[in-house]
C-alpha cells in the first residue's frame, strides 16, 4: 500500500502546503491585535518562548507522526493504539466544523474582490436614500465602510433570535468559494501541490507591494512607533502569556489533522524536523512582516481620522465665533480653545457639546481584530487612498489566496482519512469524495448567510474548537510519548531523518508542552465557568450601535465542539465596532 500512496512532487512543495496552511488570516487580523493590546514590540518576547517551548516540537512531531504512519489523522492514531483512534476521530470532526463557516470568510472576500472595480468603490460613501434627497439615515449615524459591511454585504438582523432570510448574493459567493476549494482537491496532492505554489507565495507579493505603499502613506510612521514601542509593564499580565501561547497554537494549526495529512504525503526519508523548523519561522516572520504592514494602515488611517476631526472643529469654530480664516491652526487649537472660553464663555458652552476631544492616541488605541479588520478597518483605509481600486483588488485577492490556503489544509484533514479507508476508497473515487465533503460542507454553511450569520459565524469561531483542540493535541502528545514510547518514536525517527533525536524536542515532548497545554486548558474552561453567562455583539440598525447579547454555552467534558442553547435577553451597551475574538 505505501508504494501506491500518492506524493508530493518534491520537498519543496511539501514545504509550500504547510506555509500555505499554517499561515492564514490569523497572521494578518489577529496578531496585530494582539502588539495592540499586549504590550507593542514586548509582545514578541513571549511570543517566540512559546514558539520555542511549544510551537516547533509540537509542529514537528505532528509531521513526524504523519510521515512515520502515512496515513491521515484516524489511521495514524490507530496504528499507534487501536484506543486511539477516537483522537483522530476528533480532529475530523473539528476540521469538518472549521470548513462549514471558515470559506464564508472566502465568500466575503470574493464579494468585496467585485465590488472592488467601481469607481468609487461603493463603500466609499453613503448611498443615497429612498426619496434620493440625502444619505441614508444608518449610514449616516456610523460610517460608509461599516454601512456596507453591516447592511448591504451581511443585511445583518438585530439578534440570532431573528434569523432572516439567506442573502442570495452571499449564497452564490459561498458556493463559487467551495467550487474553487473543489478544484483546487479534485485530484489530491497532485492538484493541491500545483495550487499551494500561488497560495504560499502571493500572499507575501501583496504583502511587499502594501509595505512599501504604506510606508509611504502620511502617518504610518505613528502606527510604526506604536507597535515597536514596548510596554514591557505587560509581561506581568498573565493574559499577555496566554494569548501568545494561543496564537503560536492555532496560527501552526495543531490539533487538525491537516499537518499529519500533509506529512503522509512525504518520501518515508523526508527531513520533516528541518521543515518543521522552517515553516514554524516563516508563520511567525510573516506575523511580525504582516504586523508592520497593518500598522502602517493604522497609522495612516489614524492619522487621517485624528486630522479629519481636527479640522472639524477648527471649521466648527471659525464659523461660531465669525474668526478669520487661517487664524486658527491645529498647532494652536488649544490655546484658541482656552482663549474663545475665557472670552465669550456662553457661546463657547453652548457649542461644547458639538467639539470633539480629538486625540491621536485615542485613535491608535481603537483595538480591532478579526472580520472588523480586515473588511472596516483595511476598507476604510484603501478608500482614502490613491488609486483606491487597484489596491482594493490586491487586498482582497490575497485574503482569498490565504483563506484558500488555509482551506486546503482543512479539507485535506477530511478527506485523507476517507481517502485512506478501504471501503470508502474502493467503492467511490476521489473526485466523488472530495465532491460529496464540499457539498455538504456547502449545504450547511448556507445557515452563515442568512441575516443571523454572522452571529453563528462568531459563536462558531470563539467556541466551536478551542477546548477541543488542546485536549486532541494534549492527547496526541501523551500518546506518542507515554503510550507509543518516546524512545521506540526516537528509533522511528532516526531511522527517516538518519540522525539520533535531539535531547530539546525530548525534553519539550515529554514534559514542557504537555504542561503549557494543560494550564492553556486550565485557564480556558475557568474563564468560560467564571464568565457565567456567555454573549455575542449585535448590531442594531435602527440605533446604530452595538448590543451585548446573553446566550448560554454548555461546555462538555468530551473532545467535541461547544453546543449552544437558545439566546436569552439583550443588554444594550453603546460600544465602539470592534471584532470579536478570532482564532
Amino acid at each position: 500500500m505505501e508504494k501506491s500512496r500518492p506524493l508530493w512532487d518534491n520537498p519543496v512543495q511539501f514545504v509550500f502546503a504547510c506555509i500555505s496552511y499554517a499561515v492564514g488570516l490569523g497572521n494578518v487580523w489577529r496578531f496585530p491585535y494582539l502588539c495592540q493590546m499586549y504590550g507593542g514590540g514586548g509582545f514578541l518576547i513571549p511570543y517566540f518562548i512559546m514558539l520555542i517551548v511549544e510551537g516547533m516540537p509540537l509542529l514537528y512531531m505532528e509531521l513526524a507522526v504523519g510521515q512515520r504512519m502515512r496515513q491521515g489523522s484516524i489511521g495514524a492514531w490507530k496504528i499507534i493504539s487501536p484506543y486511539l483512534c477516537g483522537v483522530g476521530v476528533a480532529s475530523v470532526v473539528v476540521s469538518f466544523f472549521l470548513s462549514m463557516y471558515y470559506n464564508v470568510i472566502n465568500a466575503w472576500a470574493f464579494w468585496y474582490l467585485f465590488h472592488s472595480f467601481q469607481d468609487p468603490l461603493p463603500w466609499a460613501t453613503c448611498p443615497l436614500n429612498s426619496n434620493r434627497t440625502g444619505y441614508e439615515e444608518e449610514c449616516e449615524k456610523t460610517s460608509s465602510t461599516q454601512y456596507f459591511w453591516y447592511r448591504q454585504t451581511l443585511n445583518i438582523s438585530p439578534s440570532l433570535e431573528v434569523s432572516g432570510a439567506v442573502q442570495w448574493e452571499q449564497a452564490l459567493c459561498l458556493t463559487l468559494a467551495w467550487l474553487v476549494v473543489y478544484l483546487c482537491i479534485l485530484r489530491g496532492t497532485e492538484s493541491t501541490g500545483k495550487v499551494v505554489y500561488v497560495t504560499a507565495s502571493l500572499p507575501y507579493c501583496v504583502l511587499i507591494i502594501y509595505l512599501i505603499r504604506g510606508l509611504t502613506l502620511h502617518g504610518a510612521v505613528n502606527g510604526l512607533i506604536y507597535m515597536f514601542t514596548p510596554k514591557l509593564e505587560q509581561l506581568s499580565n498573565p493574559k499577555t502569556w496566554i494569548s501568545a501561547a494561543t496564537q503560536i497554537f492555532f496560527s501552526l494549526g495543531l490539533g487538525f489533522g491537516s499537518l499529519i495529512a500533509f506529512a503522509s504525503y512525504n518520501e518515508p526519508s523526508n527531513n520533516c524536523e528541518r521543515h518543521a523548523i522552517i515553516v514554524s519561522l516563516i508563520n511567525s516572520a510573516t506575523s511580525i512582516f504582516a504586523s508592520i504592514v497593518t500598522f502602517s494602515i493604522y497609522g495612516f488611517k489614524a492619522t487621517f481620522n485624528y486630522e479629519s476631526c481636527i479640522n472639524k472643529v477648527i471649521l466648527l469654530l471659525l464659523n461660531a465665533f465669525d474668526l478669520e480664516e487661517g487664524s486658527l491652526t491645529a498647532d494652536n487649537l488649544n490655546e484658541m480653545k482656552d482663549y474663545l472660553m475665557a472670552t465669550h464663555p456662553q457661546e463657547y458652552a453652548q457649542l461644547l457639546p458639538q467639539l470633539k476631544n480629538c486625540s491621536l492616541e485615542a485613535e491608535l488605541d481603537t483595538a480591532v481584530q478579526g472580520t472588523g479588520l480586515a473588511f472596516i478597518v483595511y476598507s476604510e483605509a484603501i478608500k482614502n487612498m490613491e488609486v483606491s481600486q487597484l489596491y482594493s483588488v490586491l487586498y482582497f485577492v490575497m485574503l482569498l489566496m490565504l483563506g484558500i490556503g488555509s482551506m486546503l489544509g482543512n479539507t485535506a484533514a477530511i478527506l485523507t482519512p476517507l481517502t485512506d479507508s478501504k471501503v470508502i476508497a474502493t467503492r467511490f473515487p476521489k473526485e466523488v469524495i472530495s465532491g460529496v465533503v464540499c457539498f455538504i460542507n456547502c449545504i450547511i454553511g448556507l445557515i452563515f448567510t442568512m441575516e443571523a450569520g454572522n452571529y453563528w459565524f462568531d459563536i462558531f469561531n470563539d467556541y466551536a474548537a478551542t477546548l477541543s483542540l488542546l485536549l486532541i493535541v494534549l492527547v496526541e502528545t501523551i500518546a506518542v510519548c507515554y503510550i507509543y514510547g518516546l524512545r521506540r518514536f526516537e528509533k522511528d525517527l532516526h531511522t527517516m531523518i538518519g540522525r539520533k533525536l535531539n535531547w530539546y524536542w525530548k525534553v519539550m515532548w515529554a514534559f514542557a508542552s504537555p504542561l503549557l497545554i494543560i494550564s492553556l486548558f486550565i485557564f480556558y474552561l475557568t474563564d468560560y465557568i467564571l464568565t457565567g453567562t456567555l454573549q455575542y455583539q449585535a448590531w442594531d440598525g435602527t440605533q446604530v450601535k452595538q448590543l451585548f447579547i446573553y446566550l448560554f454555552i454548555l461546555i462538555p467534558s468530551r473532545i467535541q465542539p461547544s453546543f449552544l442553547k437558545c439566546p436569552l435577553k439583550a443588554a444594550g451597551i453603546d460600544a465602539y465596532v470592534r471584532a470579536e475574538p478570532s482564532h
